[in-house]
């Protein structure tokens, strides 16, 4: 099985790392392949930063020509992009930020996002509710460290530990990591919390294993119905 994971932004050093945790939560048998858009933001950190991810994702997978895949991961927590996809490629489709909260639903009654800017809560609470999985979300709390400041391991436990606390108190049972860049950090601080901590990286492959697994993949009927062929209407001669 082949497992093609999408940044959400071309920092490769966030991709590199992304696929490290994706490889760590694979089955036997699974190969993950990450991929970098080309263009776009260095890190998604606005809706005008989402907008872009989207379309140089989308781009990303329509100009794909390696290996065929047999499932794809988003990577992009809150971002858009995921309908698009689903209705692009003919292989199940798994955005990190919905397998999270679909996971963390079976771990407690309510769960909560700790992710990294403030300014993307709005944004993640949207996702969570085009998926139809916000009614048990607690709360959506940022730990104000950017997506790029990450890399400092120290410093993002620290950050989240003191976000986790907050969501805690607002009945979080469960905690959700609300950025693909803090995948790994689950191990570090779920001791620490007492409680269960859910990476949506790992959780996305594991579902996308098992969808590909169960011959499953999205529905043609409504929705995600293949576009007809478009037909040029407008500009002919003689139309006024």
């Amino acid at each position: 099985m082949r497992i093609v994971v999408t940044n959400c932004n071309t920092t490769q050093e966030m991709t590199e790392a992304i696929v490290r945790g994706a490889r760590a939560a694979a089955g036997p048998g699974t190969t993950v392949t990450g991929l970098t858009p080309a263009w776009g933001p260095e890190s998604a950190e606005s809706w005008l930063d989402s907008y872009l991810s989207a379309a140089s994702v989308l781009d990303t997978l329509r100009t794909y020509d390696g290996p065929p895949y047999d499932a794809v991961v988003m990577a992009g927590f809150g971002e858009h992009g995921r309908e698009g996809v689903r209705e692009l490629v003919d292989v199940p489709v798994v955005d990190i930020t919905e397998a999270a909260a679909h996971l963390a639903c079976l771990l407690g009654r309510r769960y909560g996002v700790v992710t990294t800017l403030q300014r993307s809560c709005g944004q993640i609470e949207d996702s969570l509710e085009t998926a139809g999985v916000a009614r048990n979300c607690a709360a959506i709390v940022g730990t104000g460290l950017s997506v790029l400041d990450l890399g400092d391991e120290e410093r993002s436990e620290t950050a989240f530990l003191a976000a986790a606390e907050r969501a805690c108190a607002a009945g979080a049972e469960v905690l959700v990591l609300g950025c693909a860049g803090m995948t790994g950090l689950q191990r570090v601080v779920g001791e620490k919390l007492g409680l269960p901590v859910v990476d949506g990286v790992a959780a996305a492959v594991k579902l996308a294993e098992s969808l590909v697994g169960l011959g499953l993949t999205t529905s043609r009927v409504g929705g995600y119905a293949k576009p007809p062929p478009k037909r040029r209407v407008w500009g002919r001669p003689g139309r006024r």
